[in-house]
């Protein structure tokens, strides 16, 4: 959730060499920013309607933590939104797919460092393809030439996958698609007639393999048979063409026809060139049989039985090429190979246990070791004696009710001064773009920046946002200046608390799923359940039923009217 500069020199402080910007800052926020700590912004894909890395959405509700890259997709599903009365409904949470292959030119201009693609639970054909269209508008635009993507590219990316494009909140966009939370594919045709048979008037070519879906009706297929015009079956038929097919999905009418999965971008994929190695082979009679392989920077060496002198038969340089050639799903293919064979036989199947052996070995060298770093904990004991109690407050007459009983924290700023000789803490913004002076003052802080900004100046309590899940976190934000830590609701509090002093839980209320930038408003959305909403500069989703835990920590008021 970096979105300022505050953050990123925190980042850049504790020697972070890249940090990558939250997806919600714009164009102007990124190009304003000072810190020379490299950055990386995301480019396209699945965006999440949540400000980056700060939704439990799918924690609280589906068992699965999306901050942890376990997201259930909770803002897909459909919800009503309501003021007194019903104001809407439709996927009202649900997102465009972002991208911005027509504005590479002014992203490269940002001087950003790296570019993220987003690519979750996505197909191989995905990944390949989408950086395949980057990398040549990137390349064209390092060689003078102007980087514009094709008709067709266009075409293919929204066929590998889209819910409606949009160039996101780097460009001012709309991100949402309130009618649709599945893929759409792209048009390529109309259905003319339908019986036992579907007949398509083209407007684009339509392939065996392909993936079809059906607008109106919603549904779906992959084309195994294709006939032409003719009644002929055929692998492909011509855009202008009628095309036909076997009715197996039972459409009753004619509707419109997208492409959702196009069989010509698996092979164009998969016919792309592999990484180049080499091998060396040793084989001669009363030796081991020994093999190694290389990328040109990796090397992997391995010896296997020994061999018998030849008597019957000698094994041919050419079978072992036959043999090593074969590489099969291994990211590899052969462009050299040494072999030096003396009058031995070579039984094929150790040869081809040290092949499929060494390809893993190189694969795990170039992917890098894997290094498992361990910790020293030491228990805190007589913990009990550091947990103690506080309240956030709504309003006024919530705040009188726990002077002198709990430690109190308001979003009110006006709120705060008026009592702030009590114990009492002003509770910034969980999005933060301006950072006004503070000196000697309580603050409850929910991002890096106004930690960096304001924890050696003023008395700071850190907030469950940061998503603290563990006690080096804690440890390290004390180092900073914090006083108490409030850990994640996603944290198991028991593990954390038994190796560090100072923390803060939430026992008790609604807590914030999600923080929304641009939303239309209401009281509450209803889906299975009722999510009451928080209006103000951004929209803050609450949980539809209250957190209850035994023991000390902070309860999380609502308002007034509510059995809060």
């Amino acid at each position: 959730n970096c979105h300022n500069d505050e953050s990123l020199k925190l980042l850049w402080n504790m020697g972070v060499k890249r940090a990558v910007l939250a997806r919600e800052m714009s164009y102007d926020e990124i190009l304003n920013l000072k810190c020379p700590i490299e950055k990386e912004i995301f480019i396209h894909g699945a965006l999440c309607v949540s400000y980056s890395g700060q939704c439990l959405f799918s924690s609280l509700n589906g068992g699965r933590s999306g901050n942890r890259g376990r997201c259930v997709g909770s803002c897909r599903l459909k919800y009503e939104l309501y003021d007194d009365f019903k104001k809407d409904e439709g996927y009202l949470l649900s997102t465009k797919e972002l991208c911005t292959v027509n504005h590479i030119k002014e992203i490269l201009d940002l001087n950003v460092h790296s570019l993220k693609i987003e690519g979750r639970m996505k197909s191989a054909e995905y990944t390949g393809y989408v950086t395949k269209v980057y990398r040549r508008l990137i390349d064209d635009y390092y060689k003078g030439i102007e980087p514009l993507v094709t008709d067709d590219e266009m075409r293919n990316l929204a066929i590998l996958y889209n819910r409606k494009f949009t160039s996101g909140y780097l460009f001012d966009d709309d991100i949402y698609n309130t009618s649709s939370s599945n893929h759409l594919g792209c048009f390529i045709g109309e259905v003319i007639k339908c019986d036992k048979k579907i007949y398509i008037r083209l407007s684009f070519d339509l392939h065996q393999g392909d993936g079809i879906r059906f607008v109106e009706s919603g549904k779906g297929m992959i084309i195994n048979k294709l006939y032409n015009d003719k009644g002929l079956l055929v692998n492909h038929v011509c855009a202008g063409s009628v095309a036909i097919l076997d009715n197996k999905v039972n459409l009753k009418s004619k509707d419109k026809v997208n492409k959702t999965f196009n069989k010509n971008i698996k092979n164009m994929i998969s016919n792309d060139k592999k990484i180049p190695i080499s091998f060396k082979l040793k084989g001669k009679a009363f030796d081991h049989l020994s093999l190694s392989i290389s990328d040109g920077v990796h090397t992997c060496f391995k010896k296997s039985i020994l061999l018998d002198k030849g008597e019957n038969r000698v094994t041919s340089k050419k079978e072992i090429l036959d043999k090593l050639n074969k590489l099969g799903n291994t990211p590899f293919y052969l462009e050299k190979c040494d072999i030096e064979i003396d009058n031995a036989f070579i039984p094929m199947k150790y040869l081809n246990e040290l092949k499929r052996d060494l390809c893993e070995e190189l694969i795990l060298k170039r992917c890098g070791d894997i290094k498992k770093v361990t910790y020293k904990y030491e228990k805190v004991l007589d913990n009990d004696n550091y947990l103690d109690d506080s309240v956030l407050v709504r309003n006024e007459s919530q705040l009188k009710s726990f002077l002198g009983k709990r430690r109190i924290y308001t979003e009110d700023y006006d709120l705060y001064l008026k009592y702030k000789n009590y114990d009492i803490y002003y509770k910034l913004p969980r999005i933060m773009n301006k950072f006004p002076s503070f000196k000697g003052e309580k603050l409850l802080i929910s991002e890096l920046g106004g930690v960096f900004k304001y924890a050696l100046d003023n008395e700071v309590i850190t907030d469950y946002p940061l998503n603290v899940t563990n006690s080096e976190s804690a440890k390290f934000l004390q180092s900073l200046g914090v006083k108490k830590v409030t850990i994640s609701v996603e944290a198991c509090f028991d593990e954390v608390f038994k190796y560090c002093h100072g923390l803060e839980r939430i026992v008790y209320g609604r807590c914030d799923l999600m923080i929304l930038k641009k939303f239309k408003g209401g009281k509450y959305l209803k889906g299975k359940n009722y999510f009451p909403i928080i209006n103000g500069d951004y929209t803050t989703i609450l949980h539809h039923e209250n957190i209850n835990l035994k023991g000390h920590g902070r309860i999380i008021l609502f308002d007034e009217k509510t059995k809060d």
